[in-house]
C-alpha cells in the first residue's frame, strides 16, 4: 500500500488503537480500492480471503435461497463485512453488493487471524465488533418478529429522519426495492404501507420523503433503544 493509502487506512476504527508495528502486520498485502456500483463483491458460500472494511459508500448484505433473495442489512462507512467468516475461516453466509461507488479496504484474512493471536489490544477490538454485530442481529430479530409491517416502516422512517437530522424531509438512501427487502416485505406491500401511512402525515414521492407529523408516527412505531439503536 502507498503511504497515502496507509494514512487513510489508519483512520478506520479497526486500526485506530493499534501501534505502528501491529498496523503494519495487519495491512501487509492489503489494499485500498474504489469499486463500482452494483458490483457483487462477496458471494455467499465462498471462503474469505480478505476482511472488507467500508471506507466510503454503501453496501447491501443479502442472501439467496432457491429463487428468492432478501436484504439482511445495509451498511455504511466504518463497517466491517463479513467478520465472522474471516475469523472462523468458514464460507460466507451472506453476499455483499455495492449500492453506490464505494471505497473499500481489503485486509488479508490470515493477517486478521494471526494478529488476534499476537495482540491483546487487537483481540479486544475484534471481540467488541463481534459483540456489536450479535446485538444488532438480536435487535433485527426483535424488529421483524415483534412489529407489524406498518410499525417496522414507521420505525425506519423515524430512525432515518434522526440520522439525517433532516427535520422531517429526506431522500431515501437506496432504491425502494432494497428498503422493502430490508424491512421484510415485498415491494408492493411497501407501496401499500406508504399509502396507509399518509394518515400519519407521511408523504412519499419517488425517493423523497416528508414527515408532516412525527409525533403521530412515533406513537405508531413506539421507538425502543432495545430495538432501534444499532451498534449499542
Amino acid at each position: 500500500m502507498r503511504e497515502a493509502e496507509v494514512e487513510v487506512a489508519r483512520q478506520v476504527s479497526l486500526l485506530k488503537g493499534l501501534g505502528d508495528d501491529d498496523a503494519g502486520r495487519l495491512l501487509q498485502g492489503g489494499y485500498l480500492q474504489m469499486f463500482p456500483q452494483h458490483l457483487e463483491l462477496i458471494r455467499e458460500g465462498d471462503t474469505p480471503d480478505f476482511l472488507h472494511v467500508l471506507v466510503q459508500g454503501q453496501v447491501e448484505l443479502f442472501a439467496r435461497y432457491r429463487d428468492r433473495e432478501n436484504t439482511i442489512a445495509v451498511i455504511g462507512p466504518q463497517s466491517l463485512f463479513i467478520l465472522a467468516a474471516v475469523m472462523l475461516d468458514r464460507p460466507y453466509l451472506k453476499s455483499a453488493r455495492l449500492l453506490c461507488p464505494s471505497r473499500i479496504l481489503l485486509i488479508p484474512a490470515k493477517n486478521v487471524r494471526r494478529l488476534v493471536e499476537q495482540s491483546s489490544a487487537f483481540a479486544k477490538v475484534i471481540v467488541q465488533e463481534q459483540a456489536n454485530a450479535f446485538r444488532d442481529v438480536v435487535k433485527e430479530l426483535k424488529n421483524q418478529k415483534l412489529r407489524t409491517t406498518i410499525e417496522r416502516t414507521a420505525a425506519w422512517l423515524i430512525r432515518q429522519n434522526e440520522e439525517c437530522r433532516s427535520h422531517g424531509r429526506f431522500e431515501m438512501p437506496f432504491e425502494k426495492r432494497v428498503l422493502a427487502s430490508r424491512l421484510g416485505m415485498a415491494p408492493e406491500v411497501l407501496s401499500r404501507t406508504f399509502v396507509t401511512l399518509r394518515s400519519y402525515g407521511v408523504a412519499v414521492s419517488g425517493r423523497s420523503i416528508v414527515l408532516k407529523d412525527t409525533a403521530a408516527l412515533c406513537r405508531l412505531a413506539a421507538p425502543s433503544d432495545l430495538i432501534d439503536n444499532a451498534g449499542e
